[in-house]
């Protein structure tokens, strides 16, 4: 008899993967499905970056790298934080991993034991819960709907903390809802954290460069709880380099050392060469950040008032990252052609089916009333992708 671990068998499939491969099923039957499932910039990595690997490769760096990365890596995410951020970092704060997923990973596993409380503000993405569970922690779910614009409250904050409390995971700007906390919203919450020293900060900062409001605002910037704070980014988002698999953690030196550790036993340093290639994102010319971000504006705008259009749709404007999350509970308990659309889940599969869009329910990300549509694509996709919705979703009654 196969049986997989309890760790394992805890652990729920990733529905955005789920809904991709869907859409890649599709595909391969002939049938033009437009992908808004995945998180993925459409550009393509900035040639001055590419440059920068492929000198890497004829200069040999083809063997193993340190652990917690190259130190010329380290030395440059110290000096993007104080340029960019106002932070000051040693380069022995910094991790480097295979992607800022394993970078939140190993924080995780690192502080939260069997029965410690993680709070996760609801809408989250799909694998803060499921990291959780993997280092035997106890995700709490903060709920913030679409009239508090998706972002908890200091007072939310205030009454999920209690004695068993170890974490609080941060995304901002948030996938899956746009989101972003401005620094007064920050402050507020840091005023209830002061209170309680024993809860530390993940800040998911994937999306920072992803903003539409000007400045990216990070909690780490508050003196009263920097030595509590960890901070996650990497390089797939704002340089276009997701398949590179390059993230960091920058946090106090004893949990650093223990990622560094952790990483030490299961994966060892990341790829030699895509160090080499981020090097250059950091250190190069920002320009490319600028107008892929611009890009992303004009696509914002361009759905936001599309979904507008379209009856029953609540629609919050997203602050940043590439993701826009309508409230869809108006068309739950509806029917087309004896099928009975009963989830956000249902409503996201009716979609790639009779509307050939592929999206996310809410139920994954824990919103069951609101789908997920990602516009990392063209704007020519965008306003077909829309307009397959809004027919599909008037066949509904």
């Amino acid at each position: 008899m196969d049986v997989l671990s309890a760790r394992l068998s805890a652990l729920s499939p990733s529905e955005t993967f789920a809904m991709a491969q869907k859409s890649n099923e599709l595909k391969a039957q002939g049938i033009d499905v437009i992908n808004m499932s995945v998180g993925e910039p459409d550009f393509t990595t900035p040639g001055h970056i590419k440059q920068a690997a492929k000198k890497a490769i004829d200069d040999n760096f083809s063997f193993y790298s340190p652990v917690a990365g190259f130190a010329d890596l380290k030395k440059a995410v110290c000096e993007k934080l104080h340029k960019e951020n106002g932070l000051e970092y040693t380069p022995a704060q910094i991790v480097v991993s295979g992607g800022a997923k394993q970078s939140l990973c190993n924080v995780i596993l690192s502080i939260v034991d069997r029965g410690d409380e993680v709070i996760i503000p609801a809408p989250y993405w799909v694998s803060y819960p499921e990291m959780v569970k993997l280092a035997e922690g106890t995700p709490v779910f903060v709920d913030a709907g679409i009239d508090q614009a998706f972002k908890i409250t200091p007072r939310q904050l205030e009454e999920a903390i209690t004695p068993r409390t170890k974490a609080l995971i941060l995304c901002s700007p948030s996938n899956p809802t746009g989101s972003v906390y401005t620094q007064e919203e920050l402050k507020a919450m840091v005023a209830v954290l002061e209170k309680h020293p024993h809860v530390y900060v993940i800040a998911d900062e994937i999306y920072e460069h992803i903003n539409y409001v000007g400045k990216h605002e990070s909690i780490a910037q508050f003196d009263a709880i920097r030595d509590h704070v960890v901070v996650v980014n990497g390089v797939s988002k704002a340089y276009a380099m997701t398949g590179w698999r390059i993230g960091w953690i920058a946090a106090p030196q004893w949990i650093a050392s223990a990622c560094s550790m952790l990483q030490g036993q299961y994966t060892s340093g990341p790829s030699s060469v895509s160090q080499k290639a981020a090097v250059a994102a950091y250190t190069g010319d920002q320009a490319c950040v600028k107008e892929m971000r611009t890009a992303f504006e004009r696509r914002r705008n361009l759905i936001v008032s599309l979904l507008k259009e379209i009856p029953g749709l609540k629609v919050s404007k997203p602050m940043g990252a590439f993701y826009i999350f309508p409230d869809c509970k108006s068309y739950l308990g509806k029917s087309y052609r004896g099928r009975r659309i009963e989830t956000a889940t249902d409503l996201a599969m009716y979609l790639l089916e009779e509307g050939h869009v592929a999206c996310v329910g809410g139920d994954a990300f824990g919103a069951p009333g609101c789908i997920r549509l990602s516009y990392a694509i063209s704007d020519e996709n965008i306003q077909k992708a829309v307009a397959r919705m809004k027919d599909a979703l008037a066949r509904l009654s």
